[in-house]
């Protein structure tokens, strides 16, 4: 059976405590909480305690009123219980500007799922906690649920306990809704998927600044664009030592808020601690003793609460904000007004002008900006005339419908202060108030995302947000001029990363930016990013896969990360026996066939699927292409309703109707962002069908070659001569696994390509005869639409349905030759590379 305890009875209020400070409530914007300013939590736990003779968990008023002056006058600005606080606790914690972090406790170490009534109690449980806080203006947010035991997570599954989860939230939301709520997580059960939560919140306790680092930014990943609140930190000093409790809880609270963490709350603030009917002795984790003497760790935090989230001794780099504009005047001024406002002690802001036909020049005029106005040039130019008029050693880039963090550039700094990163990114989030279709925009693909290697490093960070070392900039040649409108943030990080220098990321150097707020504002931006694609490809041959679409080696973070279809389960790592202390969740690969729904090439294969099953109202037969017209058409639309089930609206709208609306309108925008790619990549070239290399194509008789050198090479040298051969012909190849029997395999497009297999033969005195073979891969896709489109042609004969019989030949003739072509070009860029390594040999001997 399961049994709840009561909450804790209502002492008679004081006339003193009776009413609270009027002050308004924290609310969280992207990475962080704000009250009218930016506010990050400073906090201590606050019990539990041994109950009174009324059962009362909390001490007497007088304790509890010197134990608030003491947290206020050490810069401490919050507090967690883990029990419902009386209100009168509630009204001395606002007046001594405390906000209250309340736990709301049920019995979560039981298997609490397997009984109806125990249910029933946990969620009125938390309901009349929630309803007896509710509206109090000291009031933080809310604890949901508290570190769920592994073994009980593994027991349910951990769909089941989301659920359960999500029901708690919806139950407390409803009695306190302009409340904050979530549940504190811990390692153990991380993999825990709770998007609905308004913040993220973790215990953890690790006693070296590099793990506490590096987890730290892996929890970041996790938490997405939501705050991320470390609910629990602290060391024990009875082990340890007072000393070493100051100096670790000092770099615990610097790395924490270094890490782009919106608060920290020290475990705790009392040695005085009762749990499980027990007053517990033999653990000081307190930062005064239990007759609350103060102890040396209470004055290291109180320092560095006071750096909070860096300190301002610290000898920062000067940095130049580029602003680049062109006809931004709708948004510039929210841009330069937040850029005036950073909290930052040495920077200059350049705007330039790129030709603009507005009042954009009006108004940049107005602030204090070095202002430089030119003709129009497109977007590379322009931030390249603003990399050359800048002073600092970093230069950081931001667009002009964007406005900063107030830290954006102190967490800059700081990564490139900590690391030898060439370039530096961070997220840009949406704001509120932009209208509906923003909102949809933004939970919508194709938006400006960051694409990562690992938790603290990119391979790709967008252009509204981005910052980079002069010289490196500088190294590379700058932005490259024919990128006018985009791609020129990816062509950047590729040839950084082609240095070998690295880019990082930072999760709190966040820009809010303004998503298009049309819908034919978006079709223009994705039709543009067509184009962009286009620029790139030609370009970078190399970074592309046969289709067209760039292979990235990192993940992309996007609104849509575990919504999208998969074939394949993700696992969660458990360790033997569920005994590991960090329980991961890994997402599988998945390779270009099982997210061929999501690319613009898809709609042709509807185009094409859809004439078929039109020509089949003429010829029977061919009605069979129906019901594969059906699913290619089901699968995006599947998948757009997939990826909408839990989406967030900024507006966060009451309404059904409204919210039923702007799901439907997001749905529609996931369907129509791949046709406006696809136009923007037809209409530019960017095609399945285009011609990749520089040579003609030609059939090539043999695919053996073979080359003799008097000198001796290594056989990774002659492969890596002849890949760079191959590439230096604009062609794409990729070297083989480890698994794999051949060496080079070279694209000759969507449907062929060309594999390559070296052998040497030593001959003595360093003499050797490398020979090459190149065997052709066919695509299995492509083989059978050839046979199927041939059938169908004769059979088509056979009915007398000459005109629909031409057609279908014609589909059978076009692929066949295509085939062919693509197997030629490869051949053809095989040989030409040979050829090319020959001459080189026989001009070194």
């Amino acid at each position: 059976m399961c049994e709840i305890k009561s909450e804790n009875p209502v002492e008679e209020i004081p006339q003193e405590y009776s009413q609270a400070a009027i002050k308004g409530r924290l609310c969280k914007r992207g990475k962080f909480f704000f009250r009218d300013e930016k506010f990050f939590i400073r906090g201590v736990t606050y019990g539990t305690f041994h109950p009174d003779e009324n059962g009362v968990q909390y001490p007497s008023q007088k304790r509890v009123a010197r134990d608030f002056a003491m947290m206020e006058s050490h810069s401490i600005n919050a507090i967690r219980t883990y029990t419902v606080p009386p209100s009168w606790l509630l009204d001395l914690a606002a007046q001594h500007n405390l906000d209250v972090m309340v736990g709301l406790p049920w019995e979560q170490h039981i298997t609490f799922l397997d009984d109806r009534r125990c249910r029933h109690n946990i969620i009125e449980q938390v309901r009349r906690g929630v309803t007896a806080c509710a509206g109090h203006p000291a009031v933080f947010c809310y604890v949901v649920g508290n570190e769920i035991p592994a073994s009980i997570v593994r027991w349910y599954g951990a769909k089941r306990i989301e659920r359960f989860i999500k029901l708690l939230y919806k139950v407390a939301k409803s009695q306190d809704p302009n409340a904050l709520f979530t549940y504190v997580n811990y390692p153990t059960t991380e993999y825990l998927r709770l998007p609905f939560l308004d913040f993220c919140c973790f215990n953890v306790y690790l006693e070296t600044q590099q793990s506490l680092e590096t987890y730290l930014a892996h929890l970041q990943i996790i938490a997405g664009d939501k705050p991320l609140l470390m609910a629990e930190v602290g060391l024990d000093s009875r082990r340890n030592g007072e000393k070493t409790q100051a100096q670790i809880l000092d770099w615990q609270i610097r790395t924490t808020f270094a890490a782009g963490c919106a608060g920290i709350f020290m475990f705790s603030w009392t040695d005085e601690w009762y749990r499980g009917g027990y007053d517990i002795e033999d653990w000081d984790f307190g930062l005064t003793t239990r007759d609350r003497t103060p102890k040396a760790s209470l004055a290291a935090v109180e320092n560095a609460f006071a750096d909070v989230p860096f300190s301002r001794k610290e000898d920062l780099p000067r940095i130049s904000v580029v602003l680049c504009s062109y006809n931004g005047s709708a948004t510039i001024k929210e841009t330069l007004d937040h850029l005036q406002k950073l909290d930052y002690p040495n920077y200059e802001i350049i705007v330039v002008n790129d030709g603009s036909t507005d009042t954009t020049e009006t108004i940049a005029s107005q602030y204090d900006v070095r202002l430089i106005s030119v003709d129009n040039g497109g977007l590379s130019r322009a931030r390249n005339i603003g990399l050359k008029a800048a002073t600092g050693e970093i230069v950081a880039y931001i667009d002009d419908d964007a406005y900063p963090d107030p830290h954006w550039l102190s967490y800059l700094a700081y990564s490139f202060k900590t690391t030898n990163h060439a370039a530096v990114g961070g997220p840009n989030i949406q704001p509120a108030g932009n209208g509906h279709i923003a909102e949809c925009v933004a939970n919508a693909p194709g938006g400006p995302i960051h694409v990562l290697i690992s938790d603290r490093q990119a391979e790709h960070i967008p252009g509204c947000n981005m910052a980079f070392r002069k010289t490196h900039l500088d190294a590379i040649g700058g932005f490259d001029p024919q990128f006018r409108v985009a791609g020129d943030d990816v062509d950047v990080c590729w040839r950084i990363l082609e240095k070998g220098w690295t880019i990082g990321f930072h999760p709190a150097a966040m820009v809010w930016h303004h998503r298009r707020n049309s819908i034919r504002t978006y079709w223009r931006q994705q039709v543009g990013y067509g184009k962009a694609e286009t620029l790139l490809e030609k370009k970078w041959p190399e970074k592309y896969n046969p289709l067209g679409h760039a292979t990235w080696s990192g993940q992309i973070y996007d609104n849509r990360s575990g919504k999208i279809l998969r074939l394949r389960r993700s696992k969660i790592y458990h360790g033997i026996w569920g005994t590991a202390l960090f329980q991961k969740l890994y997402q599988p690969w998945h390779g270009l066939f099982t997210r061929l729904h999501e690319l613009p090439e898809w709609y042709l294969f509807i185009l094409f699927l859809g004439i078929l099953s039109a020509l089949g109202l003429v010829w029977y037969p061919l009605i069979f292409c129906l019901p594969f017209f059906i699913a290619t058409i089901s699968v995006p639309v599947v998948q757009a309703i997939a990826c909408t089930r839990d989406v967030h609206y900024a507006s966060e709208p009451k309404s059904s109707y409204i919210r039923t609306k702007l799901r439907t309108i997001t749905i529609l925008l996931f369907l129509m962002q791949p046709l406006a790619r696809l136009w923007g990549r037809l209409k530019h070239g960017l095609t399945p069908w285009r011609k990749l290399g520089q040579s003609f194509p030609s059939l090539v008789k043999k695919y053996k070659f073979s080359l003799w050198a008097e000198s001796w090479s290594a056989p990774e040298k002659w492969l890596k001569s002849l890949e760079a051969a191959i590439r230096s012909q604009s062609m794409v190849v990729r070297r083989g696994g480890d698994f794999d029997v051949w060496d080079l395999d070279i694209t000759g497009g969507i449907f062929c390509s060309l594999r390559v297999l070296m052998a040497i033969e030593e001959h003595g005195g360093g003499k050797q005869l490398a020979r090459f073979k190149g065997l052709p891969r066919f695509s299995m896709f492509g083989l059978i639409l050839i046979l199927a489109c041939a059938s169908l042609c004769a059979w088509a004969f056979i009915d007398k349905q000459w005109i629909i019989g031409s057609f279908l030949g014609a589909c059978a003739l076009i692929f066949s030759v295509w085939i062919l072509c693509e197997w030629a070009y490869a051949g053809k860029s095989l040989q030409s590379a040979v050829q090319d390594l020959k001459e080189r040999l026989n001009r070194i001997e």
